[in-house]
């Protein structure tokens, strides 16, 4: 299993919350370093507070093997063309690490924060990518650029604008997926699917990996290189004193989660149906504060991974590693028991086989050993 973390180390995903440490952009390449020194494989970027590719430069000069991932940039706002050569020059300043993680964002945001027109958004991000590889194509092999859809007309790339051949020209593109519609423009067009974190092993495997290989199935595409990248839910600390306001912050994220009508899926999977309409009921009257209390410990372990440092690596690896190929996971870094903690951490989630999720991925029978899980 691959592993990769956002920044700051031991970030986890806020949910109705601020988080507590934010990114700081001038220890970007200190901690990319440090990464790789502790033998981690990947750092993603999220584009919430500060723009990812920016972000993954700084740290690609600093380190010789570290992936690097934008998780995820938002497509759509962007012309297929401008995110081209983001990807292109990242690809060539990384010497082919980096992978391009897109996301659609939902309706509200594309319209009242982007000020663009909402359209379905599995069929706008299959020719998307078309698009970008379209581009692609014409600056490594000389393609004469000539891209027709719904909403893109791509035919003009002169000399000046040109970005011309790399020494890496494959670069992998995942997609954010929740519903099946975006998994099977991921098993169509894409190399990876980056489940949110909602999405349950049983989720992934009953619903998502189904949905994937339709899609594949249509354009006839292998899965054999195909990854599904995971960002869990975690609540981890030293001590279990340490660990009871992290399981307090993971219950608000869930019910946060709850609330929101685009992961109503994967809650309905589990039977939750309900719980995440009474959820949305309350976001809608702002009772943001009374969130929390809809999900009980039954619930919140169904979401979450929960335990101190010394049980986290093993529970994660109990929990995904017969769905996922890749996983997000780090720890806050306040010393140098930390770093040997995270060190170890890494080696025991890396150290560990990938064979069980591959045969989920190309949706063969259970491996020996692996068994259903949450």
């Amino acid at each position: 299993m691959r592993l990769e973390t956002l920044l700051p180390l031991g970030k986890v995903d806020p949910g109705l919350r601020t988080p507590e440490t934010p990114l700081d952009i001038w220890s970007v390449a200190e901690n990319a370093e440090l990464l790789e020194n502790l033998g981690y494989g990947g750092l993603a970027v999220e584009e919430t507070k500060d723009d990812p590719f920016t972000v993954l430069a700084l740290a690609a000069e600093r380190t010789e093997r570290l992936r690097l991932t934008t998780a995820v940039a938002i497509a759509f706002p962007r012309s297929p063309t401008i995110m081209a050569m983001n990807a292109w020059t990242l690809q060539k300043l990384s010497r082919g690490r980096f992978t391009l993680g897109l996301g659609t964002q939902v309706r509200g945001h594309i319209q009242r924060r982007y000020g663009m027109t909402w359209s379905a958004p599995g069929p706008w991000m299959r020719e998307y990518v078309e698009a970008v590889r379209a581009v692609w194509n014409c600056w490594q092999n000389g393609t004469p650029l000539d891209f027709a859809g719904e909403h893109y007309n791509l035919s003009l790339m002169v000399p000046l604008f040109d970005a011309g051949p790399i020494e890496n020209p494959d670069i992998p593109i995942h997609l954010a997926s929740v519903n099946t519609g975006m998994c099977a423009v991921a098993g169509e067009v894409a190399d990876g699917i980056r489940p949110h974190p909602v999405c349950t092993p049983s989720y992934i495997r009953e619903v998502m990996l189904p949905a994937v290989r339709r899609g594949a199935q249509r354009s006839g595409r292998s899965l054999d290189s195909f990854r599904v990248c995971m960002k869990p839910l975690v609540a981890s600390a030293r001590t279990e004193e340490e660990l009871l306001p992290k399981v307090r912050d993971a219950r608000a994220r869930i019910a946060f989660y709850a609330s929101t009508p685009g992961y109503a899926v994967a809650f309905e999977h589990l039977g939750l149906g309900d719980l995440a309409g009474e959820a949305k009921l309350l976001s809608k009257e702002q009772r943001w504060e009374e969130l929390p209390a809809l999900i009980d410990d039954s619930v919140l372990h169904r979401f979450a991974v929960i335990g101190t440092y010394d049980e986290i690596g093993q529970r994660l690896l109990e929990r995904f590693s017969d769905v996922v190929t890749d996983v997000e996971f780090s720890i806050g870094v306040r010393g140098p028991e930390d770093m040997e903690t995270l060190a170890g951490l890494a080696k025991t989630i890396q150290d560990a086989d990938d064979t069980a999720a591959r045969a989920s991925i190309a949706g063969e029978p259970a491996v020996l050993g692996s068994e259903a899980r949450l």
